[in-house]
C-alpha cells in the first residue's frame, strides 16, 4: 500500500490538506514494513487548493493521512480513487503503520475551511 502523509515540516503529521504542498510518502504491505520511499515538496500551484486538475505527483497513492481535510479536499481525492483519513497521530511513520494495522486515532472533526468556497 502506498500511503501519502502531509506534512508541511518533513516531520509531523500537518492538517489543511487542501493546502499542503509536502507529504512523506511510505510504502509496506505489514505494520512491520513500512517504509518512507519519497517525499513531495511541490511547487506553488500543486496544492490541490490551488491545483487545476490533470494529473497530480500524489495520484497513484491509496490512502492519503492528514490532520484536517476540508470537504473539496475529500471529493477531489474520492475522484481521484484516494482515501482520505484523518488523525490525531504527530508521527507520520507511526501513521502509516496505524493505517496498515487499521487502528488509525481518527481526529475529531474535519477542516473546517471548504477551499473550494474561496475561489
Amino acid at each position: 500500500m502506498r500511503i501519502a502523509i502531509t506534512s508541511q515540516n518533513f516531520r509531523t503529521v500537518t492538517g489543511h490538506a487542501g493546502k499542503t504542498r509536502r507529504f512523506l510518502i511510505f510504502e509496506g504491505t505489514t505494520p512491520d514494513d513500512v517504509v518512507e520511499v519519497a517525499r513531495l515538496d511541490l511547487p506553488q500551484g500543486m496544492a490541490f487548493h490551488d491545483h487545476a486538475g490533470g494529473p497530480h505527483p500524489v495520484d497513484g497513492t491509496n490512502v492519503v493521512v492528514t490532520a484536517s481535510a476540508g470537504d473539496g479536499f475529500l471529493t477531489k481525492m474520492a475522484a481521484r480513487g484516494i482515501r482520505v483519513v484523518t488523525t490525531v497521530e504527530t508521527d507520520p511513520r507511526q501513521a502509516a503503520i496505524d493505517v496498515l494495522a487499521g487502528q488509525v486515532k481518527p481526529a475529531t472533526s474535519h477542516d473546517p475551511c471548504d477551499c473550494d468556497g474561496h475561489r
